[in-house]
């Protein structure tokens, strides 16, 4: 009798794959290391974050994190889904701007530039733009830092200040001056400084960006590193500080124009502490500028060297004319 050798069969299943709000969660849990701040950033509560995690690994048949009753670590499987979950959200968002830009009308131009700017500078003058070009439509991204232009379908950015590193390519449009203001609390309870020295143990407010905090000041001809700051990412929070006393305050002179005039920030030794910092248009390297994007620049070019001041003495006159 012929023997038998038992074979054993096995079958595999397509096991169905986490959405993509399901993976956002999870790859803002497997950052932060923590399930609360997870829950803050994608607005669920601590408790839906840990059930959807669960839901990830039963549907995977994995175990992403090891968990104790301190923390959460990721496991080695949990480290690799990270990865892959990373990525894989960059490459959607990205191809959801590129989509956008695609299906975007023609006329339609994106345009990222701080609030302070947009404001205090460009909103007033959007009048003119848009008599002189009546067909184009515009769209404001708002924020201090610098967008990526793919994923966040952004057609030019305005930046001013330093550039900082960037593959992007810059067009200098004009000098804006900084000064240092304070309200006038300020300077009655810490007293003004008459050497730019002085500073580095006053109490100061710092913007914060993807470079760091901008804590060098540059004062006339002197630089001076403050160390006694509170900082933010928001320079609305930092003009708002200045104007509570809070601080020494190192901001664009447009900025804070109104706040000088109506007493509630003074500038601080005017001129000589004032210095010119460039303002940039920004765009992609690798793309085509249209005539929306051309026409708009122009005119920002052409206002701004027409209104900003060219000299620290003519800095002044710049508050009877913003």
């Amino acid at each position: 009798m012929a023997s038998t050798t038992p074979v054993t069969m096995t079958t595999t299943t397509n096991r169905m794959l986490p959405g993509t709000r399901a993976l956002r969660t999870f790859e803002a849990a497997a950052r932060h290391l923590n399930f609360t701040r997870a829950a803050d950033e994608v607005g669920l509560t601590p408790a839906a974050v840990s059930y959807q995690i669960k839901d990830i690994e039963d549907q995977l048949g994995v175990v992403l994190f090891t968990r104790t009753s301190r923390s959460i670590q990721l496991t080695p499987a949990g480290a690799v889904m990270f990865e892959a979950t990373t990525d894989a959200l960059d490459t959607l968002h990205r191809a959801a701007g590129r989509a956008r830009k695609l299906t975007r009308n023609a006329a339609h131009l994106r345009v990222s530039l701080s609030a302070r700017f947009a404001t205090n500078w460009l909103l007033p003058r959007l009048p003119q733009f848009r008599a002189a070009n009546p067909g184009l439509e515009l769209s404001f991204d708002i924020s201090d830092e610098l967008r990526d232009f793919e994923a966040d379908d952004i057609d030019v950015a305005i930046r001013v200040g330093p550039l900082e590193n960037s593959d992007l390519v810059a067009r200098h449009l004009a000098d804006s001056w900084r000064v240092v203001c304070a309200s006038p609390t300020c300077v009655t309870t810490h007293g003004m400084p008459k050497n730019p020295d002085d500073l580095i143990e006053l109490p100061t407010l710092v913007l914060t960006t993807n470079a760091g905090p901008r804590n060098e000041w540059r004062l006339g001809e002197a630089v001076v590193r403050v160390r006694r700051y509170h900082e933010c990412t928001d320079s609305e929070v930092i003009r708002n500080w200045a104007v509570l006393g809070r601080g020494f305050a190192y901001r664009q002179l447009w900025a804070v124009a109104a706040d000088v005039r109506e007493g509630r920030l003074m500038q601080i030794n005017k001129p000589a502490w004032s210095a010119p910092t460039p303002i940039h248009a920004m765009y992609h390297p690798n793309v085509f500028q249209p005539p929306r994007v051309r026409r708009f620049v122009d005119f920002l070019h052409a206002e701004l060297a027409r209104r900003l001041p060219s000299n620290a003495e003519d800095a002044a006159a710049f508050l009877s004319v913003t």
